[in-house]
């Protein structure tokens, strides 16, 4: 069995402006707090000599190894993003950055905000607009029905609310 796995198909473009915030503040944390602290525990750790068996001097190596590669992801990613600040032209369709409460076929109520896919874990509610039922949900409007096809089965959900803004009262 080959190890190779293809590339995978970079998230959309997209953020919320709360999103590039904590997106640059996890960054600036890195770069100006957490690497120049790690950097004085790595040199501390090498001027006592014998680095082959010298755990602090070796975890501090991989945590730096490690706050580098997540610092130029996150400049990667901010590089290219487009922060989506204004409401659409219709808020009574379902856009990036929207609330929407979807109503199950037990009648139930689920509120989601469809956010990039850099900060869908952010929150409960939140998802990504990569994931299928926000491609689903986007672009319809209030009162339609959307089909998800899910390993369980098809479910049916109906578009009860739609908000730009805060979270709505009424969530899951």
């Amino acid at each position: 069995m080959s190890r190779y796995r293809p590339p995978q198909a970079p998230g959309s473009r997209y953020i919320t402006p709360e999103g590039a915030q904590l997106m640059q503040a996890e960054l600036d944390e890195l770069w100006r707090v957490e690497r120049p602290r790690v950097t004085q525990a790595v040199s501390a750790a090498a001027a006592q000599g014998d680095r082959s068996e010298n755990a602090d001097y070796t975890y501090g190596k991989k945590r730096l190894r490690e706050i580098d590669s997540r610092v130029r992801h996150l400049r990667r990613r901010l590089d290219g993003m487009t922060i989506v600040d204004q409401p659409p032209s219709d808020p009574r369709r379902v856009f990036f950055g929207g609330w929407v409460t979807l109503e199950d076929e037990q009648g139930r109520l689920h509120c989601h905000r469809i956010v990039g896919p850099d900060e869908f874990d952010r929150e409960p509610g939140f998802i990504s607009m990569d994931a299928p039922l926000a491609r689903a949900l986007l672009g319809k409007a209030l009162d339609a029905t959307v089909r998800i096809e899910t390993p369980a089965g098809t479910r049916e959900y109906v578009i009860v609310a739609i908000s730009y803004g805060s979270r709505p009262p009424l969530s899951d």
